[in-house]
């Protein structure tokens, strides 16, 4: 199948998540302490990573222990991002957070550079000037009120990005040196890794178990609901976006559009729950906002067009 096909299933499923973790955010655990959620995910990972390296057929005696050990790693440290991710999602709503984590592809830059032998050339350079304009520009339009939560969203969301794109670098070293191990393992072993994260996270957390156990309780376990949602979105985006990854004729070029296409998925997305649905879309549709966000988004995909150049 098309690697393209992968790629819109990839962004499709993680603006789709994004609005149901807001959702979650706002509607459940009323903005406070929504990284308690996490509760909620060690078992599902395991069992779903578990599942992964069955279906993969992974032979431990035969791969060095390092080699599998830099995927879970790689999970844990996507565990320990969520946090930051929570964290964004209780002072934004989506479309914005959906512009902030765009600020994603100057990590990936100087981490590549760094740790992949990538070299960054001018072009790459104004990139990195005009994408950090456009969460700039949504701060400045702010009302004054206001912008200290915003500033607050993005500083949240760049700890995200930041910490999800050295787990990317992780999971892209051990791919290129475990020969050994099939993808669908290495997806299992990064599924486990991340239901070991959450396991710890909560585990170092009482106020979030016991956050957790208590929305769990007052909403007569409907939360379950929406979570078993965002976790089956959670995986298809992760299993997707790798795997156009692996089957696109450019790492980067599959990356460039992923990149691009989110923010214009997430706003459009937004309208339409919205203006359908709108306890679970939310957005705010004042003229303004939307010229803002067009703008935004505008400035985010000539960067990142940069970046691929």
């Amino acid at each position: 199948m098309d690697w393209f096909f992968y790629i819109a299933l990839a962004v499709l499923a993680s603006g789709a998540n994004i609005f149901v973790d807001n959702y979650v955010s706002d509607c459940y655990f009323k903005g406070r302490e929504a990284a308690a959620q996490k509760g909620f995910y060690p078992l599902p990972f395991l069992i779903i990573g578990i599942i992964f390296l069955f279906a993969g057929g992974i032979n431990f005696s035969n791969i060095p222990i390092h080699l599998y050990t830099l995927f879970i790693f790689s999970g844990i440290g996507s565990a320990v991002a969520g946090i930051f991710y929570y964290k964004a999602l209780e002072v934004s709503d989506s479309t914005d957070f959906g512009i902030f984590a765009q600020l994603s592809p100057i990590f990936y830059l100087i981490l590549g550079w760094l740790f992949l032998d990538q070299t960054i050339n001018i072009y790459q350079s104004i990139a990195l000037l005009i994408i950090i304009i456009a969460p700039i520009l949504i701060i400045m339009t702010t009302k004054k009120r206001s912008r200290h939560l915003r500033i607050k969203a993005v500083l949240y969301t760049m700890l995200d990005s930041l910490i999800a794109a050295l787990c990317s670098v992780i999971f892209v070293k051990g791919d290129a040196d475990a020969s050994e191990i099939n993808f669908i393992s290495e997806m299992g072993l990064t599924f486990i890794g991340i239901g070991i994260g959450n396991a710890i996270i909560m585990l170092l957390m009482p106020k979030w178990r016991k956050r957790y156990k208590n929305v769990v309780k007052s909403s007569r376990k409907k939360l379950y609901y929406p979570l078993s949602s965002a976790f089956i979105l959670n995986v298809v985006h992760k299993f997707t976006r790798n795997l156009a990854l692996v089957l696109a004729p450019s790492v980067a070029l599959a990356s460039a559009i992923m990149s691009s296409a989110k923010p214009i998925v997430i706003f459009f997305l937004g309208l339409l729950f919205t203006l359908l649905w709108p306890r679970f879309g939310r957005e705010k549709l004042k003229r303004r906002t939307i010229l803002v966000h067009l703008l935004a988004t505008i400035l985010v995909v000539i960067g990142i067009y940069l970046i691929k150049s």
